[in-house]
């Protein structure tokens, strides 16, 4: 379950490249979007994350169950949203609201996309990406030796991109883990966000190498794996790792 980080400490938001794009934020309760574009869409995004988040608050009102639970649901409803986190929740067996940051990015993301065909959704380091370039990340893994020092170069193609970071040692998402970093990278970013959280409760005072590839083959749709303890790191999929020392 995703939860506002204080903005102020959003330092990574300064060192993404934004040449060639506009760059703004959008900013509606716990929802908080960078955005990269290649056209300014400020106002229309804002009023579709309001959108997205009073069908949401509606759902949740009316079903509880809905934002407490940790286990996947079986949901009743036509909302997209509330749709594509039920799904994420039995893909990658956790709760619906693990996938709610990654959601809400993927969603805008899709939308939008008919507007600037070259598009970043960041919301709390779950991102939507569609570049027509190769682009480079950082990973930020906390006290790691490794944070900042590495990062994963991802190739332009066809479908976005959704990357999901989850950590049990920095910012306020639930983990029952602690990973410095859990980078996933998947086609959808709401998968990725409750994968990341899922593989993220798996690591609990080392790196289970075994485990982690054995719980792998149940997540098909995962391209690629990065996950940082300390002086650790795992490595699996279709990734290439970058130094930015």
């Amino acid at each position: 379950m995703k939860k506002l980080i204080n903005p102020k400490k959003r330092f990574y938001r300064n060192i993404i490249e934004t040449s060639g794009f506009i760059k703004f934020e959008v900013r509606v309760e716990e929802t908080d979007l960078l955005v990269l574009a290649k056209k300014n869409l400020k106002k229309e995004i804002l009023n579709e994350v309001k959108y997205l988040r009073s069908k949401l608050k509606d759902y949740i009102s009316k079903n509880h169950q809905f934002l407490y639970s940790l286990e996947p649901l079986i949901v009743e409803s036509n909302e997209e949203i509330i749709k594509l986190m039920s799904e994420s929740s039995f893909l990658t067996k956790t709760g619906p609201m693990a996938s709610v940051a990654g959601a809400i990015a993927e969603l805008i993301g899709k939308k939008f996309l008919q507007f600037s065909n070259e598009l970043i959704i960041e919301n709390g380091g779950d991102i939507f990406a569609k570049l027509n370039r190769d682009f480079k990340m950082a990973i930020y893994a906390g006290n790691s030796p490794f944070s900042m020092k590495i990062g994963i170069k991802l190739k332009k193609r066809e479908i976005p991109y959704g990357i999901a970071t989850s950590s049990g040692t920095v910012g306020h998402s639930l983990s029952f883990g602690d990973a410095d970093a859990v980078v996933v990278i998947s086609p959808s970013a709401a998968f990725s966000d409750g994968s990341a959280t899922y593989f993220g409760n798996l690591v609990k005072g080392k790196i289970d190498k075994e485990l982690i590839i054995s719980e792998i083959k149940n997540f098909p749709f995962i391209e690629g794996i990065l996950i940082i303890r300390e002086k650790e790191i795992f490595i699996w999929g279709d990734l290439e790792i970058i130094s930015f020392v």
